[in-house]
């Protein structure tokens, strides 16, 4: 028996902003933006199609949201603005990670019940919890499409993840047309955190017939679209077709999380700030190498995905499309001496993203 669900209402596709209007239904909201989205104009923009019904605008983003910077950042929303039912969120992962935790209700509205519930890996009590519209800048999150957000503690040196019953969003709006100006490197790390979201939910022990046909479809695209983006940043086509590979893939692992990949980025990016999408794809032909055998069906499809007639050839053609992007498939190219990285992928099979890997590891 298997299930697929996802609850998210997506509109997909050049020029679907415009539905924001109707998915606000009169609703006040808050919009939540990266700091460059007023020089691109695009808090004029929604101003424009939103009106009078944005209370307020929350730039102050920084990527990889960290418990020192969100702390406040949450006191005062929910100081200021607890009556607004509403968030809209514009930008990548990292705003739409933030905007779901801000749109988390706690009993006295400090942002210290919702760390402790992380703590604890409670469900926060049924409140005055906030609707989220999601709507990417960068085509690689899946975060528009999934209940998860990836909140860091640098401090401490660990990561929380978010997920409560009300953080899915309630509404996706996936506008290529939005993605137009990202530059070259976030336009690589954010398409490789796609291709990761796929192959990921493929060697997968929470895999479904749904998500294998998505996350199959996304590779396949993803392989043969971003080559060709990063020469032509402005060909609007390959946006298009990057968005929609992206959120194939954000579809496929909304229903079985990522797996040992994922696992192993967190603490790289803790410990050397590598921005995620590298971080969670350089081991990708490592990891792939470890899948194969566990599984026949899986095996197949990551053969089908590189065109190869062994697990081992598509291994190295995904080695060779990395290194071709410019990324480094080798641990020790990241400061990761051989000992180092036999423990850190011990240790990353035993974390909960870990444990969905389709071959248990000791």
């Amino acid at each position: 028996m298997w299930t697929y669900h996802n609850p998210v209402d997506i509109h997909a596709g050049p020029g679907c902003l415009q539905r924001l209007p109707a998915l606000l239904k009169r609703r006040d909201f808050l919009l939540v933006v990266f700091p460059e989205a007023h020089g691109l104009g695009l808090v004029d923009t929604i101003r424009a199609l939103a009106g009078d019904r944005l209370r307020g605008v929350i730039d102050d983003i920084l990527p990889n949201p960290d418990v020192g910077w969100l702390a406040p950042l949450y006191d005062r929303v929910h100081r200021e603005h607890a009556g607004v039912p509403c968030i809209v969120a514009l930008g990548g992962g990292s705003v739409i990670d933030t905007a779901k935790a801000l749109l988390c209700a706690t009993p006295a509205g400090t942002f210290a019940e919702l760390l402790a519930a992380l703590e604890r890996g409670e469900t926060l009590p049924a409140g005055r919890h906030k609707s989220l519209i999601a709507i990417p800048s960068t085509a690689g999150t899946g975060s528009e499409v999934t209940p998860w957000a990836t909140l860091w503690d640098q401090a401490q040196g660990r990561k929380h993840s978010l997920h409560q019953p009300w953080t899915w969003p309630e509404a996706a709006i996936i506008d290529p047309a939005l993605m137009g100006s990202l530059p070259a490197a976030a336009t690589l790390a954010s398409g490789l955190d796609a291709l990761s979201h796929a192959l990921e939910s493929i060697w997968n022990v929470n895999r479904n017939p749904v998500s294998m046909a998505l996350a199959i479809q996304a590779a396949r695209r993803i392989l043969d679209v971003l080559p060709r983006l990063m020469h032509d940043l402005h060909d609007a086509g390959l946006r298009a077709d990057m968005a929609q590979a992206a959120l194939m893939a954000g579809l496929a692992f909304s229903n079985t999380k990522t797996a040992l990949a994922h696992s192993l980025s967190y603490e790289i990016t803790l410990r050397q700030g590598i921005a995620h999408g590298i971080a969670c794809s350089f081991s990708l032909p490592i990891v792939l190498e470890m899948a194969l055998g566990a599984d026949d069906g899986v095996d197949q499809a990551l053969m089908s995905i590189f065109d190869a007639a062994s697990g081992q050839a598509a291994s190295a053609r995904l080695r060779r499309f990395l290194q071709g992007l410019g990324v480094a498939t080798d641990p020790t190219e990241y400061g990761l001496a051989p000992a180092d990285w036999r423990e850190m992928v011990r240790s990353a099979a035993q974390g909960p993203r870990g444990r969905n890997f389709i071959r248990a590891l000791a």
